[in-house]
């Protein structure tokens, strides 16, 4: 064990050398007064006082790593939150999917004005795939344009005919896009229905002033002002047709008296048994992330104990029984990912007894995936301490590297809404894959064979971790 004074490592000052020591005392006195000699104890209180405020401040500077850590995390943890949401980053699109069943010209022009929108990132596809990527969350949301849109939604502008009903399936996790999307839809039919019924020689039109002229339970004075605004529609329509660089530069408008289609809305949540809608919980993805988040800490915590164990020559004396070096590293890996899957079963038992969790995925997609994360979070504390040289120097910067693993990997907030750059960039630490199974396995309710690559990547992640750790490991401090 070293000495009480020793340095905690090369370089570094030593605590002892930080404090004061104490002044001789004076064997004699220069005023024997009771006033001078209170003046000259509160004199050498105070300098007493400040000697050891500046030993204080030396010995906290002289521990570089623990200043490095309190400076550099609070910055990196700024910085990520003002990415997300201080606006200096450019979002990322909103990933939705488009199913045209009508095929006509205005459901045509609605498909290409929806991929032009840059606030979206159109894709268009058939019913079964989309309901897929949504559930899998690679889609946001979906729209599916229904059979006779061309044909009903220019009539149901003004009430006279029946609205075709446009179905939104969205990921219930992503609501706050469904108003995005929604409003963007509305936008791009109105114009488009606008353009199909007042467009220069629509028959839309011509049917529309027909159907008013022969309506017989049409109000007098309404049917007189339809007139008139038909009659005015045509004169415009005269106009533009003199004037075609005109009518080009002028952006078509949105018109009528009321929405031309009805919208339901449906949460893209399902059982893996049975198909059968269920309601979302959130709690499913709050259990994951903080989950993850935790048991990492633990990690640390397993780490933190090795390096103890070496300053204490428990290490040396275990190399000398007739174990091997992998043998000994091995045992503590195999301990705490038991430990760690432990604590996460208790965890997932909690969230479905307390919070209503299901598995709604493959249960044995969910065991699978716990334990490789469980062995990702054994070898991940067994590189801390094989990399670290103290404790006191260790947790600091172990404690950061969790963070930023745990804020990148979505445990925090939902990695949707990361800018793209960031959600690229999420992909390259193992907890966005954890976090992201764990989600398929319970609210998602994806089959066995999404577990199968997040998977892969925990074991590949663990398998370097546990490599490099038993290649740098030191068995004395």
């Amino acid at each position: 064990m070293p000495a009480p004074c020793s340095r905690p490592w090369p370089g570094a000052a030593s605590p002892c050398a930080a404090w004061p020591r104490p002044a001789p005392r004076s064997k004699t006195s220069s005023c024997n007064s009771p006033a001078a000699h209170s003046a000259t104890e509160e004199d050498s209180d105070m300098q007493a006082l400040l000697a050891l405020v500046r030993a204080e401040i030396k010995l906290h500077f002289s521990n570089r790593r623990a200043v490095l850590m309190s400076i550099v995390a609070p910055i990196l943890i700024a910085a990520f939150f003002d990415s997300l949401f201080g606006g200096s980053s450019k979002p990322a699109g909103i990933a939705v999917g488009v199913v045209d069943l009508d095929h006509s010209p205005l459901s045509q022009r609605v498909v290409a004005a929806l991929q032009a929108e840059a606030t979206l990132k159109t894709t268009v596809t058939d019913a079964a795939d989309a309901l897929a990527q949504v559930r899998a969350g690679k889609l946001r949301a979906v729209a599916i344009l229904p059979r006779g849109l061309g044909r009903q939604a220019p009539g149901a502008m003004f009430g006279g005919a029946d609205k075709p009903e446009i179905a939104l399936h969205y990921d219930p996790s992503q609501a706050s896009a469904l108003a995005i999307v929604r409003g963007l839809l509305a936008q791009t039919l109105m114009q488009e229905v606008s353009r199909a019924t007042f467009g220069a020689n629509s028959p839309v039109l011509a049917d529309l002033k027909q159907q008013v002229e022969q309506a017989r339970d049409l109000d007098p004075e309404r049917r007189a002002a339809l007139a008139r605004m038909f009659d005015g529609i045509a004169a415009v329509q005269q106009r533009e047709a003199a004037q075609p660089q005109a009518q080009a530069a002028s952006a078509p408008r949105a018109g009528g008296l009321s929405l031309p289609y009805t919208t339901r809305e449906i949460e893209a949540v399902q059982s893996g048994a049975n198909a059968a809608p269920v309601a979302y919980n959130s709690y499913a993805h709050s259990f994951a992330g903080m989950g993850v988040q935790f048991i990492l800490m633990a990690g640390i915590d397993m780490a933190l104990g090795l390096l103890l164990m070496r300053r204490l020559g428990l290490w040396k004396r275990l190399r000398a029984a007739p174990l091997s070096r992998a043998q000994l590293l091995g045992s503590r890996i195999v301990a705490s990912a038991l430990i760690s899957l432990i604590v996460f079963a208790v965890l997932y038992a909690v969230a479905i007894a307390g919070f209503g969790v299901r598995v709604l995925g493959s249960p044995a997609g969910l065991v699978l995936v716990l334990v490789c994360f469980a062995l990702l979070t054994a070898s991940f504390g067994l590189l801390v301490a094989a990399l670290g040289r103290t404790p006191e120097a260790t947790r600091g910067l172990a404690i950061l590297a969790t963070l930023l693993m745990v804020m990148l990997g979505g445990a925090w907030v939902p990695a949707f809404i990361f800018p793209d750059w960031l959600q690229t960039l999420s992909f390259a630490v193992p907890t966005r894959w954890a976090v992201d199974a764990l989600d398929a396995m319970t609210w998602r309710g994806q089959g066995f064979t999404a577990a199968l690559l997040p998977s892969a990547v925990m074991l590949g992640f663990s398998a370097v971790f546990a490599g490099v750790a038993v290649w740098r490991f030191r068995w004395e401090e």
